[in-house]
């Protein structure tokens, strides 16, 4: 049963707010002062919440998500379930719905992305097109909670307000969280990734390689058996150049953010030094030269 009441308690002839427990390991927001949120999508998500009016259990939200106070958040189709702890032993549990859009819903919404090649290119680059919330409009749908039936919020706190700063905190992190990956926004309103991809690709009536651009078919395979089996010619210099790659960790920043990151350093920064420690192992090892007294990799 979802709790109500006041989450102070009488001390003499005062209330008393209890300062949140520490937790080892929250999910800890990037921002640590001002705004929430780069993108204008995360923006427009933050919107919505702090449309509540809330007051000071907004202050208190944003700082529940910097503090780390959020020990686990879980996205599904139209649901988040999160667990944030907060000045009592056991952690209260979170729950917010988002109203999901129905089939057909996304069926129109597919058919307008599906005509532009632009909004398809910008999704699977990691970008929203700023012109995607006038796409749902126009088919009669909307992309971000519009009014309060769109969405319901739930905590087991014994707060009286819904949203109270427990929810706050998981919304603004769902915000950051946004800036890494869009489609968790899609996700809220019942569609992944994966199905609004697939999405695009049967609408437009071919594979979604061919709705975006730099996407090429790779070079078939040699036909030729012996061409196929055969090692070829082996250079003389086997290795050929070997230098220290230009940018550290790149596949790392290709991946992208490591969703809900724990640490206390963003996850690229803190991955970064140790790529390039090993680079240069690697080229003392490929030279033949003896390892020394290096420190050892810490991992």
């Amino acid at each position: 049963m979802w709790g109500r009441g006041r989450t102070r308690r009488l001390v003499g002839n005062r209330y008393v707010t209890n300062a949140p427990s520490e937790v080892q390991g929250g999910i800890k927001a990037r921002s640590k002062t001002g705004s929430f949120g780069k993108t204008w999508w995360a923006k427009r998500w933050i919107a919505v919440l702090e449309g509540f009016e809330i007051g000071p259990r907004l202050s208190r939200g944003k700082s529940y998500a910097r503090r780390g106070q959020v020990a686990s958040i879980d996205v599904t189709k139209g649901r988040v379930v999160a667990s944030v702890h907060g000045s009592r032993a056991m952690p209260y549990a979170v729950e917010i719905s988002v109203k999901a859009l129905a089939g057909e819903e996304w069926a129109r919404v597919a058919e307008a992305l599906s005509s532009e090649v632009i909004f398809a290119a910008k999704l699977l680059g990691g970008d929203m097109p700023h012109d995607i919330e006038k796409v749902f409009t126009e088919a009669g749908s909307a992309l971000f909670p519009t009014t309060v039936r769109d969405l319901v919020t739930r905590c087991t706190c014994p707060d009286f307000s819904n949203p109270c700063k427990h929810v706050a905190a998981v919304y603004y992190l769902l915000g950051e969280e946004f800036d890494r990956d869009p489609f968790l926004i899609f996700t809220l309103r019942g569609m992944t990734r994966n199905e609004l991809v697939g999405l695009l690709g049967g609408v437009a009536g071919e594979p979604v390689e061919a709705l975006t651009a730099g996407h090429g078919a790779a070079e078939p395979l040699s036909a030729d058996a012996e061409s196929f089996w055969s090692i070829g010619e082996v250079p003389e210099d086997l290795y050929g150049e070997v230098q220290t790659p230009p940018v550290g960790a790149a596949l790392i920043r290709r991946l992208g953010g490591f969703p809900f990151w724990r640490g206390r350093e963003p996850f690229v920064e803190s991955i970064e030094p140790l790529y390039a420690r090993a680079s240069e192992r690697a080229l003392d090892v490929l030279a033949g030269e003896p390892a020394g007294s290096e420190a050892p990799l810490d991992v």
